[in-house]
This record gives structure tokens, sequence and C-alpha cells, in this order.
């Protein structure tokens, strides 16, 4: 019964899919390379299959042949709800890319700047310690049931507030939305990263003036190590305030998400 009412409003759910398959497309973890596409098509599907007995696309329908025909107007629609989706998944990008940012910051002063290795989930060439910060976010993402949320609740929310017609009208929202996430993502990875800057440049400091008092001592070769166990040292002591700070930042994060699309809402036709 369910499939017959699919095929029989095949546009409205293609709509649906579009906006779906965009924002796994441009999610952290799901869209990793090593993720196989059919395996995202098949999610975006079964999510898409979920949402549409919840979804009114009344206000589409005037656009849509009465035939079922594929139209220019039909395509500007499928790319506005798919650009949707990839405002939602880079939004959450975003939120990951602070944590990344952060051990790039204080990486360089550890000794650890030229340890780069391929981030799948970013998909470019990555410091060990941005890596290893984003991985626990991941993980603090993934048992607080964010992916959930996402799916059943964000992603819910956007079909029932957001259409292509208020991306059109609020581009000006949109654009400003962003750059305030680029904004917090500076700002965070700032914080996480301040407390190690600040102590590993102490030592710097330190280890400079110690080895110009006493040049025979050679210093400044063995603060590489020092530098390395203190900031090691610094991230175990610290690590359930970086944890709290993880949640907060999701809970930040998808509350402006929240409130983004509480102010858009109101922009459609």
């Amino acid at each position: 019964m369910m499939l017959n009412t699919i095929v029989q409003n095949a546009p409205v759910f293609l709509l649906i899919l579009a906006r779906c398959f965009a924002m796994i497309m441009t999610l952290p973890l799901l869209s990793m390379r090593s993720v196989p596409k059919m395996a995202k098509l098949a999610l975006a599907f079964y999510v898409s299959y979920i949402v549409f007995p919840q979804v009114n696309f009344s206000v589409y329908l005037p656009y849509i042949m009465t035939d079922n025909s594929f139209s220019l107007i039909y395509l500007l629609l499928v790319i506005g709800e798919a650009m949707i989706g990839v405002i939602i998944g880079f939004y959450v990008s975003i939120i990951f890319a602070a944590f990344s940012t952060a051990g790039q910051f204080f990486a360089f002063q550890m000794g650890f700047s030229a340890s780069e290795v391929y981030d799948s989930m970013a998909q470019v060439e990555n410091p060990l310690m941005g890596q290893y910060l984003t991985f626990i976010a991941m993980l603090i993402f993934i048992q607080n049931h964010w992916f959930q949320t996402l799916f059943l609740k964000a992603l819910l929310a956007s079909y029932k507030s957001l259409t292509a017609f208020s991306i059109a009208v609020g581009r000006e929202k949109v654009i400003k939305f962003l750059l305030s996430g680029l904004t917090d993502l500076f700002s965070d990875a700032l914080i996480i990263a301040l407390p190690l800057i600040g102590t590993l440049c102490l030592i710097t400091v330190c280890t400079g003036i110690l080895s110009k008092a006493a040049p025979q001592m050679n210093l400044l070769s063995e603060g590489f190590p020092i530098m390395m166990l203190t900031a090691f040292f610094i991230l175990t002591a610290l690590m359930p305030e970086l944890c709290d700070f993880f949640m907060r930042a999701f809970n930040t994060g998808f509350g402006k998400l929240e409130h983004f699309m509480a102010d858009l809402s109101g922009g459609g036709i």
C-alpha cells in the first residue's frame, strides 16, 4: 500500500529523496569514500520512505505536472531541496571541523606538524592530533545518539519548516548562518587548543632562556620530547572537560540549526 502511494506521488518522493541524499553525502562519517555509494543511496531511500507519510509538500503541487512529467521548474525544485540537505550536512561538518582545527593549532608546537595522515572523514591530509580529536568527537556524537536526532528530528523538522522557496527568499539569512558557523568553528577550536598552546609556549620560552644561560646543556633538542609528554599529559588530564565541551558544542550547534530553521520557515511562498 505504501509503495503504491510512493509510485503515485513519485515527483514528491523524489524531492524528499534529494534532500536526504544531499545531506548524507555531506555529513561527517557518512560522506567517507569508504562508504559505498549504494549504501548511501539505500539509506537515503529508507529515510525518505519513513519521512514521506509525515511530509506535506502541497506548496509544490502547483509546480508539478498533472501527468507527473518533468519540467525545468521541477528540476529547480529538486536542486533547491538538495541545497537544503547540503546546508544541513555542511553545518554539521563545520562543527566537526572545529575539533580538527584545534588539533592543527597545537600540533606544530608539539612537534607533530610533519606527522600528517589522511583523514577519511574530511578527505584531506590532517595532523595526527586533529584526527585524534575528531575521532573522539565522533565517538561522543554516536554514543549520545546525535545521528538519530539528526535524522529523526532535525531532518523531519526541516521538511516541516523549509522549502526550496525559503532558501531562495532567505538567501541572506543562509549566508549569515553559514558565516556564523565558521566564526564558531575558529572560536571553539581556539578554546580547545588554548590550554595546550599556552603551556607549550611557556615551556618553549623557559627552554630558550635556560639554553641561553647554559648553552652546553643543549636544552632545545631536549625540549621536543618534554613538550610531547607535557601535551599528552594535559590532554589526558583535560579529557573529561573536553568531552563535556564537545557535547556542549553539539548541543549549541543543533540549537542554532533549529533556530535557523524556525527563522527561515516564514520565508516560503
